[in-house]
C-alpha cells in the first residue's frame, strides 16, 4: 500500500484484519495519513524501518489562520478517530503507570485535555448561572458569616491570577531563559503577547475541542485540504463563516449570553470585584473565538474589503442550494454538509445531541420568572405562557421566508398584506402590554435572553430528529428558521467589523502587527500615494 511521505508500503494483512478488516480503496480514508497510518505505521509494517537522523530541523510552512485551522481540524479529527480504536484501548489496558502517562501526553490525551478545559468552561458558566437565576447565590453571599469572611475571595483571587494561562507560558519562558538568557526570554514574551499570541492560541483551543469532541460522538472524520498556496491574501467574511461557525461563532456567542445573565441579573447584591476578576479569562475566550480569524486577516478591517465582504456575504446566504451547487456558493448547501455527519450517525450518537441540547431551555425556564411583567409569580402558568409567545413567534419567523418562494403574483399581493396585519397585530399586543401589565423595556432585552437559545435548542433536537421531520413534512421549516439565525449570527459578528473598519488606525495596526515592518512599510506607501493622487485630482 502506497502511503504519503515516510508511512510504510507494506502493510501486515492479518494485524488489519483484526483491526477491523480490510476495505476498499476510499478516497476519505485512505488519502489521510493521519487518521488511516498514523497511529499503526509502526506496528503494522513487514519487517523493520530504520532511520537514521543526523541533524533536526523546524519545517517552516506559509500558511494563515484558515490554513492553521484545518490542519488542526485534521489533527483532532485523526485523534478522535485513534480515542475510539482499539490499539489505544489494548495499550491503555496493558501500559504501566509511567508509559502510561507518557503515552497519554503523547497522543490523544493534548486533545483530551483541550476538550477538558473548554467543557470545564461550560460546566463553571452554567453552574453560577443557575445560582443566579435561582437566587441560591444572593442568599450565601448576605450571609453575616459569609461577608465577614475574606478568606474565600483571596483563595479565588490567587487561582484566577493561574488561571490567566500562566503556568502554560512558564515552561516556554524558561526554556528561553536556559538558551538565551532571562532578558531575551522576557523581551520574547512580551512580545509574543503585543502580536496577540494569546488571541491565537484560545481560538485554536476552541478548534481542538469542537472537531475533538464531535469525532468522538459522531465519528466521520474526513480529509481536509489545507494548501499549499501563498496566503497573503484577504479571506472573505463568508469564508470565515463557513469555517468557523459552528466550532467557534455559536460557542462564543453561547458563553456571551451566559456572561450576561450572570452579570445582569446578579449586580445587585455583588460587592466586589472579585467576580470581574474571575470572568475576565472568560470574557477573552468569547472575543477570541468570536474575532480571532478577522484580526489575523490580511486587511481585515480595509472599508473597501468590507463592503465587498458585505456584498458576498449576502448573495451566499440568497442563493438556492441543489446539486452541483458546492458550499462556498450557497449557504444551504454549506449548511447541508456541515450537519452531514449526523445524518450518518449511530442512535446513541443522536440521543447524546439531543441531550446536549437541553441545556439551552435552561435559560428560558429561569429568565421568565425574573419579568417585571410576571409579578414575581413562581407559578407554572407563567411558563407556560411564554411556550406559547415561543410557538407564535417560531411560526411566524419559518411562514415569512417560506411565503417570499412562492411565484404566484397574487399569492404574493395577499402574503404582503399578511405581513402588514401581522406587524399592526405585534403593535397593538406591545402597547396593550405597556400600558395595562406594566411591560419593560429591560424585559423585552430579557425575554430575547430567554427566548433566542430555546429556539437554537429545538434547531439542534430538529438535527438530531431529521428522518422523523422530513417524514411529517417540517423539514423546509426548520432550513428556514436555521437560515434565520444564521442572519442575525452573522450580523452580531459582522457589526463591530464594520465599525473598527470605519477608525483608519486600526486597519493600520493590524497591518504592523501580521507583517513585519519592511512588508508592512510597503504595504503602507501604496496607500499614502493613492490618497496623494485623489486629493491632486
Amino acid at each position: 500500500v502506497r502511503f504519503h511521505y515516510g508511512h510504510p508500503d507494506i502493510f501486515d494483512r492479518i494485524f488489519h484484519i483484526t483491526r477491523g478488516g480490510i476495505s476498499k480503496a476510499s478516497k476519505i480514508i485512505n488519502l489521510n495519513e493521519n487518521i488511516s497510518a498514523g497511529r499503526i505505521k509502526f506496528n503494522s509494517a513487514w519487517g523493520f524501518i530504520t532511520h537514521h537522523e543526523y541533524i533536526q530541523v523546524g519545517k517552516g510552512r506559509d500558511v494563515g489562520m484558515n490554513q492553521i485551522s484545518l490542519f488542526e481540524t485534521k489533527l483532532a479529527n485523526g485523534n478522535g478517530e485513534q480515542t475510539l480504536s482499539r490499539d489505544v484501548y489494548h495499550l491503555g489496558h496493558r501500559f504501566d503507570f509511567y508509559r502510561m502517562l507518557s503515552f497519554y501526553f503523547t497522543t490523544v490525551g493534548f486533545y483530551f485535555s483541550s476538550m477538558l478545559a473548554v467543557l470545564t468552561v461550560y460546566v463553571f458558566l452554567y453552574g453560577r448561572m443557575y445560582l443566579v437565576l435561582s437566587g441560591i447565590e444572593k442568599e450565601i453571599l448576605r450571609e453575616p458569616s459569609i461577608q465577614q469572611s475574606k478568606a474565600l475571595e483571596e483563595a479565588l483571587v490567587t487561582q484566577s491570577v493561574f488561571q490567566f494561562g500562566l503556568l502554560i507560558m512558564l515552561p516556554m519562558v524558561m526554556e528561553i531563559d536556559l538558551e538565551k538568557g532571562f532578558r531575551i526570554a522576557l523581551s520574547d514574551f512580551i512580545i509574543m503577547q503585543l502580536q496577540l499570541v494569546s488571541v491565537f492560541f484560545m481560538f485554536q483551543l476552541g478548534t481542538k475541542a469542537h472537531y475533538y469532541g464531535r469525532t468522538i460522538l459522531h465519528g466521520g472524520s474526513k480529509y481536509q485540504a489545507t494548501g499549499r498556496g501563498f496566503i497573503v491574501f484577504h479571506a472573505k467574511f463568508t469564508d470565515n463563516y463557513r469555517l468557523y461557525s459552528r466550532s467557534h461563532f455559536v460557542k462564543g456567542l453561547e458563553l456571551f449570553i451566559l456572561l450576561i445573565v450572570y452579570e445582569v441579573y446578579g449586580q445587585s447584591y455583588h460587592t466586589s470585584y472579585l467576580d470581574q476578576f474571575i470572568t475576565f479569562s472568560m470574557w477573552f475566550l468569547v472575543a477570541s473565538w468570536l474575532f480571532a480569524p478577522f484580526v489575523f486577516n490580511p486587511s481585515g478591517f480595509d472599508w473597501p474589503k468590507i463592503v465587498d465582504d458585505w456584498t458576498d456575504w449576502k448573495m451566499w446566504m440568497g442563493n438556492r442550494g441543489g446539486i452541483g451547487v458546492p458550499p462556498s456558493k450557497s449557504w444551504e448547501s454549506w449548511w447541508k454538509e456541515e450537519h452531514e455527519h449526523l445524518k450518518y450517525t449511530s442512535i446513541r450518537g443522536r440521543v447524546i445531541e439531543i441531550i446536549l441540547a437541553f441545556r439551552f431551555f435552561v435559560y428560558q425556564y429561569g429568565i421568565v420568572y425574573h419579568l417585571h411583567i410576571a409579578h414575581y409569580s413562581k407559578s407554572l402558568l407563567v411558563y407556560g405562557i411564554s411556550w406559547s409567545v415561543m410557538v407564535t413567534a417560531l411560526l411566524v419567523l419559518m411562514m415569512v421566508p417560506a411565503g417570499r418562494r412562492r411565484p404566484d403574483a397574487k399569492f404574493q399581493i395577499l402574503f404582503r398584506i399578511l405581513k402588514v396585519l401581522l406587524f399592526l397585530g405585534f403593535m397593538l399586543v406591545m402597547i396593550f402590554l405597556f400600558v395595562l401589565h406594566r411591560l419593560t423595556v429591560s424585559d423585552l432585552f430579557a425575554a430575547i435572553l430567554a427566548f433566542t437559545p430555546t429556539g437554537w435548542a429545538l434547531l439542534l433536537v430538529g438535527h438530531a430528529c431529521r428522518p422523523l421531520l422530513k417524514k411529517i413534512g417540517f423539514w423546509d421549516s426548520l432550513v428556514e428558521l436555521a437560515r434565520a439565525y444564521d442572519y442575525i449570527m452573522g450580523l452580531i459578528v459582522f457589526l463591530p467589523i464594520i465599525i473598527l473598519s470605519w477608525i483608519p488606525v486600526v486597519s493600520e495596526f493590524q497591518t504592523r502587527m501580521l507583517f513585519h515592518q519592511a512588508f508592512s512599510r510597503d504595504l503602507q506607501i501604496p496607500m499614502i500615494l493613492a490618497g496623494r493622487k485623489e486629493k491632486t485630482t
